[in-house]
């Protein structure tokens, strides 16, 4: 699903554009300027999320898909990534397919505060450092929970 740009100048669509500017570096530029805590962050993230052994999983505004793959190689065996940004899925695919991880990780371009799934289809969603640019928090958080 791509979601189509619009003139108009909300926050969704400021986020989408900004982050398919900077997509082919979001990677280098996350690290360098978190000194490296974000990792830290995704780990502890991760460690509690395997506490309930999911086997579907739903990461929301997955960027690149750091969140995503570190799900796979703990040991989640579906992981759907949805992000705003078509270019930041681009980057996350190549990403996916270079650690060989396709047939667990699948990344998409998709709407946290509209999933696209069933309600109660992943085990588990979570989301990283992405839910400071949802549009309307209560309703990304909402959709968290119902799917």
């Amino acid at each position: 699903m791509v979601l189509p740009y619009n003139n108009d100048k909300s926050k969704k669509n400021e986020v989408r554009a900004m982050f398919d500017n900077i997509a082919f570096r979001y990677d280098f530029l996350n690290h360098f300027l978190s000194f490296g805590i974000d990792v830290y962050w995704r780990k502890r993230l991760i460690a509690l999320l395997m506490k309930s052994k999911p086997e579907k999983v739903l990461d929301m505004a997955t960027g690149t898909g750091d969140l995503a793959i570190m799900a796979a190689k703990a040991g989640v065996s579906e992981v759907t990534g949805i992000d705003l940004s078509p270019n930041m899925i681009k980057v996350g695919v190549k990403k996916v397919e270079r650690k060989h991880l396709v047939s667990n990780v699948n990344l998409q371009v998709g709407d946290a505060e509209g999933i696209n799934f069933d309600h109660n289809y992943f085990d588990a969603s979570m989301v990283a450092f992405g839910v400071r640019n949802f549009d309307d928090l209560e309703k990304g958080l909402l959709e968290m929970n119902r799917v």
